[in-house]
């Protein structure tokens, strides 16, 4: 933990329950992917706009967790979680009354917003019960373990759609999150505990993120992985209305190619594990950041050629995903390295970065009218070749740093 106890023993449960707390938001995000178009004929508006309760999601999850950073620094991680997850049922059980395009965007943002908890809490435990030494092959698992939401959640939407109503997908999440804090009232250690030195007045929190934010690893790493993490939020938004829209597929039939998406960024995870045993964070970190740029590029070129058809598309969208699960384990790791202290604060504002630019880019799906793929490969190469520049230009301040071993970089 902070003060220097680590986990040494049953080590498995602690990052299986990390993993699930930290897999709520992804859940919440792509359990009612195959359920767009059913919910735009009920509340009488189209499927794109629908994607916008997912932008507003994608927002609400960005201020929360700048929220709830010093919170779970000042009180300890665990009373802020308690709550937020016990505000998050009630957020959910209105998602599942919403009757309007309005009232759906509006509590989805809340839904989110006290949500939000989770995430933070999951990435300050993971220091909390483990050394930096250990932080990127643990970020690692987690991606591994998160990699189930994609590959399981729009299968069971899908069915529960189908079966029951879009409205029991949120009841769904419900049962689920009560689940989780079950186990982590009874399974979960001791973090690490509240630090009564951390002040939740505007002018300490403010001056606290501004010294995070203006670390130069925290920021380069931050930033790269976010816009070269966006991809995948630009990718959660434009599917259904691609394969839903443009291929009339089935919402059953979606969450089948969604969970066959979802094999390369499980695959590339534990690849990256593997990798890690031989090679440095940095090192993986910047080659699949090349290959991300390159596929996209040939996304792009693709499209606008007419090359791929729906399975193509699939291909190319199985490829960049792979990309991204060697990329935000590392750049995470990375990110967080520098602090022992504030690790909330660190959390949270890298999560706010994160959320915030890619749920805000996401908004172009929902905000224009999709007839073709080709502005989903084009918001995709912009944010990849995004990523390549700051990666490069804070670089050059990094070399100019002593960087220890990748997996272990800790840099003042």
């Amino acid at each position: 933990m902070s003060n220097g106890k680590y986990v040494t023993r049953n080590k498995t449960p602690v990052i299986f329950i990390l993993a699930l707390l930290a897999t709520i938001d992804p859940f919440s995000i792509d359990f009612y992917l195959p359920a767009f178009s059913t919910i735009a004929k009920d509340i009488h508006t189209t499927t794109n706009k629908i994607s916008l309760s997912m932008t507003s999601y994608f927002i609400g999850l960005a201020i929360g967790q700048i929220i709830y950073g010093p919170l779970v620094d000042r009180y300890g991680r665990k009373h802020p979680l308690y709550i937020g997850l016990a505000l998050y049922i009630i957020a959910s059980f209105a998602c599942s009354q919403a009757e309007s395009l309005q009232a759906l965007v509006i509590f989805r943002f809340l839904q989110a917003l006290v949500g939000s908890v989770a995430a933070v809490s999951a990435l300050a435990m993971v220091r909390d019960f483990f050394p930096v030494a250990e932080s990127a092959r643990i970020f690692s698992t987690l991606m591994l373990i998160i990699g189930i939401s994609p590959l399981a959640a729009p299968s069971l939407g899908g069915i529960i759609t189908t079966i029951l109503g879009w409205q029991w997908v949120f009841i769904a999440l419900i049962i689920i999150v009560l689940i989780v804090i079950i186990l982590v009232v009874f399974c979960l250690p001791k973090a690490a505990p509240p630090d009564k030195t951390v002040s939740l007045k505007p002018s300490p929190i403010l001056k606290t993120f501004f010294q995070i934010f203006t670390n130069t690893q925290f920021i380069t790493y931050t930033l790269t992985g976010t816009f070269a993490f966006s991809t995948l939020f630009i990718y959660v938004a434009g599917a259904p209305v691609i394969f839903l829209d443009i291929y009339k597929i089935s919402p059953r039939n979606f969450g089948l190619i969604f969970s066959l998406l979802s094999c390369g960024f499980i695959a590339s995870n534990q690849l990256n594990i593997i990798l890690l045993k031989n090679y440095t964070s940095q090192q993986i970190f910047k080659v699949a950041l090349l290959c991300h740029l390159v596929i996209t590029a040939v996304f792009l070129i693709g499209a606008i050629c007419g090359w791929f058809g729906m399975w193509g598309i699939v291909v190319m969208f199985l490829l960049t995903l792979g990309c991204l699960g060697s990329i935000n384990p590392n750049a995470s790791a990375l990110a967080l390295a520098p602090f022992e202290n504030n690790l909330g604060s660190a959390s949270a504002l890298m999560g706010f970065l994160q959320i915030g630019i890619a749920g805000t880019l996401s908004a172009f799906i929902g905000l224009v009218s999709i007839k073709n793929i080709t502005p989903i490969p084009v918001l995709m190469l912009s944010t990849s070749l995004i990523a390549v520049t700051i990666f490069y230009i804070g670089g050059r301040k990094l070399r100019n740093l002593k960087m220890p071993d990748a997996s272990t970089a800790l840099v003042s």
